[in-house]
């Protein structure tokens, strides 16, 4: 079963993407025959399907691997051919020599694995055919071309919806945690509870990891991108949002593990745990409220509802606590004053 799940994505691609994809390897193929007179253009097909990607700006990327990758091929086979001729072991010591100069220039793998392709077929099976060389170096550009101006053109994809998506999670599994470290300071906890909360808590890094790389993907959906003017303000909405949420990610885990580590049944009567689980409550309260301006709200409609609930902006009133839990109070409301600046936007002169 592992060997299967291997060969599969998680989720289908778009269907249109599918679509662009096909349309780009027909077109390739059909404009190759009519100018170059090939009746089988298979480099403009590949070079196609290659240069389609999930972005505009990965099908650029695509394109221009895949054709120095081919030219470089070329040249390669051509040298050599004309020094060695064509026979068997001289197709051999060709991809040997095209792995080692992908090798000493460093090239990506996409170009690197290209080289050595092209090289092969061009001594192979273009020794008899006059102009093979340079047929295949002019399919490789018509299908990287046609490539990038599909994608370009057929609604160039965007990647922004799950950008919002992984942020927006991230936000709610915070807010979450914070109402269970709430809970935790008000009921009496057993140790496999406390070991719990703190492995929920440690599961928000991979989810910022998550968030990170959607926000990345989004970004790269945008280049070269012609809508990127209009949807730029989204995701930076969400990039602003996300770079509190990262910075509460471990502020909230090192409260989690403070009470894990300093936690006694006693915590449940103090008074002044009780005003900071309250407080913990209204920070969760907030933070949803953030991810809801991430949607579009201003920020002063945010400070506007949060002071009209009111949610962290009534005093805290503390009292002295048990002499056990000063430590842990002290920590948990230094990390209550932090956790509030990120969630309100101010920081403390």
């Amino acid at each position: 079963m592992r060997f299967v799940t291997t060969l599969r994505t998680p989720a289908r691609a778009p269907i249109l993407q599918v679509l662009k994809t096909s349309i780009a390897a027909i077109a390739a193929w059909l404009l190759s025959t009519a100018l170059l007179g090939q009746p089988l253009p298979i480099f403009a097909a590949i070079a196609a399907l290659l240069v389609v990607q999930p972005s505009v700006n990965q099908s650029l990327s695509k394109g221009i691997e895949r054709s120095v990758g081919v030219i470089g091929g070329v040249i390669v086979a051509v040298i050599i051919g004309e020094m060695f001729g064509t026979s068997a072991w001289v197709v051999l010591g060709v991809i040997v020599v095209a792995v080692l100069v992908a090798w000493l220039l460093k090239l990506g793998p996409g170009t690197a694995n290209q080289i050595p392709i092209s090289a092969m077929l061009v001594l192979a099976l273009g020794a008899q055919t006059p102009g093979y060389a340079i047929d295949r170096i002019l399919e490789t550009i018509i299908g990287a071309v046609l490539g990038l101006l599909v994608n370009l053109l057929i609604v160039p994809p965007v990647l922004l919806r799950p950008a919002h998506v992984a942020v927006t999670r991230l936000a709610g599994e915070l807010a979450a945690i914070l109402d269970d470290l709430a809970a935790a300071l008000t009921v009496r906890q057993t140790s496999a509870q406390l070991n719990a909360l703190l492995e929920r808590a440690r599961g928000l890094r991979p989810l910022r990891e998550d968030a990170a790389e959607a926000l990345a993907k989004g970004a790269d959906s945008l280049t070269f991108n012609p809508r990127r003017s209009k949807l730029r303000r989204v995701l930076e909405r969400d990039d602003v949002l996300f770079s509190r949420l990262s910075i509460l990610v471990t502020r909230v885990l090192g409260m989690t593990r403070a009470v894990r580590d300093r936690y006694d049944d006693s915590l449940a009567t103090d008074a002044t745990v009780a005003s900071i689980a309250v407080e913990l409550t209204r920070a969760a309260h907030d933070l949803r409220l953030l991810a809801r301006d991430a949607d579009g709200s201003t920020a002063e409609t945010l400070a506007t509802e949060t002071a009209e609930i009111p949610a962290l902006t009534a005093p805290l009133s503390i009292q002295r606590p048990h002499p056990e839990h000063w430590i842990l109070v002290g920590s948990l409301l230094e990390d209550i004053r932090r956790v509030r600046e990120e969630i309100i936007g101010t920081q403390d002169s």
